[in-house]
């Protein structure tokens, strides 16, 4: 498996969950929340700080779904 798809494999879809938007590793932490900061210039250790069950490769998949 390369790292690509590792790294999106971080990215999880449940209906049942945050109304079907992914998500990151099944937790409540939405996809749309991190790109959202992100968008908005908060720094990557800022929130990683805010979300402690994050991983700095929780963000990259991010930014590679939102690719």
């Amino acid at each position: 498996m390369n790292q690509q798809q590792e790294l999106l494999n971080r990215i999880t879809y449940k209906p049942q969950q945050c109304g079907g938007k992914p998500c990151i590793r099944c937790m409540r932490i939405r996809v749309t929340d991190i790109l959202e900061m992100l968008a908005l210039n908060v720094e990557v250790s800022e929130i990683l700080a805010d979300f402690p069950d994050l991983e700095a490769e929780d963000i990259q998949a991010c930014l590679l779904l939102a690719a």
